[in-house]
């Protein structure tokens, strides 16, 4: 069934979704969710779009019942970790090949890519500041780069000032090849990003073979098939019921450890999220970056620090 005009802004999140029916299923479900709720926003009243939006809400259920015993599917944060670790590391790898002056197709993809899964994020609530920025600079990125090689420029490499990226790309033509494997032909990008020097500021990561203490080698993750796990910029933590005592019936304060040292529930829900980190990556067998989240789970409880 055809895309009708009015949701044209969800055609690439579609894509993106059937890219990855069988790769990685639970990305294609919050692709289709988050096309589902925008395109609920841009019209459910015209025939035409609300045959399409029920169209996709019974691929939606007919996935919730296959993947029923998916913890990415039924519980929302283990849902958020692996959206975000896929994003990031489409992020990374594109960051990598970035800073190593490598520009080809499967990079401008990758940071593309990225720029539609943080967008994806905003279905399990607000999009955190990092989020937000992170997803700015990856689809400016991708239309900087196309931009160049289009016009058979070299583009500049490395990170870029987030003040200086112009305004960004959303549904023109441009963006059309990065959803369809990066074709370069029949272009019309975004006039704002040129092919010039770039200006230093922004600092994706600060390493690029090492993001938020998760080593990943440059280059090492292909990103059409092997987005794995690391460890997201982390989100506002939810409150968490603070250990009581057994002898009173009145709150008190948490025990403290034996170090000295006394865990908030923030630090109990940062645990938690190292621990499903580590689960997401198990799922792409990623053994380093799994027991790296659970030595950093181990060491902020037995501490008190990351």
């Amino acid at each position: 069934m055809a895309l009708p005009p009015q949701l044209k802004p969800i055609q690439h999140h579609i894509r993106t979704a059937q890219e990855h029916e069988k790769r990685d299923p639970v990305v294609a479900y919050y692709c289709r969710l988050f096309a589902v709720q925008s395109g609920m926003k841009l019209d459910s009243k015209s025939p035409e779009c609300r045959k399409f939006l029920v169209r996709l809400m019974d691929q939606l259920e007919a996935m919730k019942k296959e993947m029923s015993d998916n913890d990415s599917i039924t519980q929302d944060v283990v849902g958020n970790a692996h959206i975000e670790n896929y994003a990031l590391k489409l992020f990374m790898y594109a960051d990598n090949e970035d800073r190593a002056g490598r520009f080809h197709k499967n990079m401008i993809k990758s940071f593309f890519t990225a720029s539609l899964l943080l967008e994806v994020l905003s279905v399990f609530g607000e999009l955190s500041e990092e989020n937000i920025q992170q997803r700015k600079y990856a689809r400016w990125k991708a239309t900087y780069i196309h931009t160049c090689l289009k016009n058979g420029e070299t583009p500049q490499s490395g990170p870029m000032a987030m003040d200086q990226l112009g305004e960004e790309v959303e549904d023109e033509e441009g963006v059309e090849g990065f959803s369809r494997g990066g074709s370069f032909s029949g272009a019309q990008l975004d006039p704002d990003p040129r092919c010039g020097p770039a200006p230093i500021g922004f600092n994706p990561s600060p390493d690029s073979s090492n993001v938020s203490g998760v080593h990943v080698q440059p280059g090492a993750h292909a990103p059409a098939n092997t987005p794995a796990d690391r460890h997201p910029p982390a989100e506002p933590a939810k409150p968490v019921p603070t250990p009581r005592t057994v002898t009173t019936l009145a709150p008190s304060s948490p025990d403290p450890q034996p170090g000295g040292f006394q865990l908030t529930p923030e630090d109990f829900t940062q645990a938690q999220k190292y621990c499903k980190y580590a689960g997401s990556a198990l799922q792409y067998e990623d053994v380093n970056t799994a027991v790296q989240n659970l030595q950093k789970a181990l060491r902020l409880l037995t501490t008190g620090r990351e």
